[in-house]
């Protein structure tokens, strides 16, 4: 029970995520795959989003005793009893990460760890959460500089498309969140939190999430633009591009819950899809028809 506790405190599908975000990162700038190393980055991605996440339940707990949705989690509902030992797990959780991430690699991937956290435990769990709308925009930096992260693992001086990359899931975490903050909208009302839906309404926030799609959108194709990326990459980051942008224009004349799930659960898809084409374009050889003029 103590061990189901601790592990719902480090949320394991966020950080499986960021791991993953790292890993893409990885195999953007490498020629070959090291088994090894892509194992040891996981691992210290891992750890580090454990340890801002087991933060961020530590900060939380009184607005998740508020909501149904979360009232359950351990600090919140008290099964850990005195919290403030959590502080001190969330603390070597990430020293842990980066220490992995500097005798293993180098200084810059455990600098992007280490700013990932901070951004997410404290820019915007901290700083942004409780107080304004546009936390969940700058708070989608954290999982950016996983990218980075998984980029600078292989080779720090290639920066163009891991920066273009992390752009893209940049812009991607607010159409993510706010189609999931129209479905728990009453959960953040009843614990003051002022998201997008809860502040501005479900039809505004469904405009938003069209307008920062266009531009998640857009940011995607920029690798093709500008030679980074081959047509393979190109096609398919274009073709996800128009689901997503079409489910959005669903949502923006009818922001209802129907449309907001099939947003969110597709958001998850459209992110899987572009990063998963590009280690088809980089790692996979598809042939393309020639022409015979």
């Amino acid at each position: 029970m103590q061990f189901k506790a601790y592990l719902e405190l480090c949320k394991p599908r966020i950080g499986f995520l960021i791991a993953l975000s790292a890993m893409a990162g990885y195999a953007a700038v490498a020629k070959d795959v090291d088994g090894v190393q892509l194992a040891i980055l996981f691992v210290a991605m891992m750890l580090g989003s454990f340890g801002s996440a087991v933060f961020n339940q530590y900060w939380d707990r009184d607005i998740d005793k508020l909501m149904p949705r979360t009232a359950t989690r351990p600090l919140a509902a008290g099964t850990l009893g005195d919290p403030t030992h959590t502080l001190w797990l969330a603390l070597g959780l990430v020293v842990a990460g980066c220490a992995i991430a500097v005798v293993a690699f180098n200084w810059l991937v455990a600098t992007h760890l280490a700013l990932g956290a901070f951004v997410y435990a404290v820019v915007y769990t901290i700083w942004l959460k409780r107080y304004h709308w546009t936390n969940i925009i700058i708070g989608g930096a954290a999982g950016s500089f996983a990218v980075l992260a998984g980029a600078a693992a292989v080779d720090p001086s290639k920066w163009l498309l891991p920066w273009l990359m992390a752009i893209t899931l940049f812009l991607w975490t607010p159409s993510h969140f706010w189609a999931l903050a129209i479905l728990i909208k009453d959960d953040y009302a009843k614990a003051g939190v002022p998201m997008l839906p809860v502040v501005k309404g479900d039809a505004a926030c469904a405009k938003w999430i069209f307008g920062n799609t266009i531009a998640l959108v857009i940011s995607a194709f920029l690798p093709w633009m500008f030679g980074e990326l081959g047509p393979v990459y190109g096609v398919l980051s274009l073709a996800f591009g128009a689901r997503f942008l079409w489910l959005n224009w669903q949502l923006v004349k009818d922001p209802s819950r129907e449309w907001a799930k099939k947003n969110f659960l597709f958001s998850m898809q459209y992110l899987a899809g572009v990063f998963l084409a590009i280690v088809i374009d980089r790692h996979i050889h598809i042939p393309l028809p020639t022409w015979p003029f």
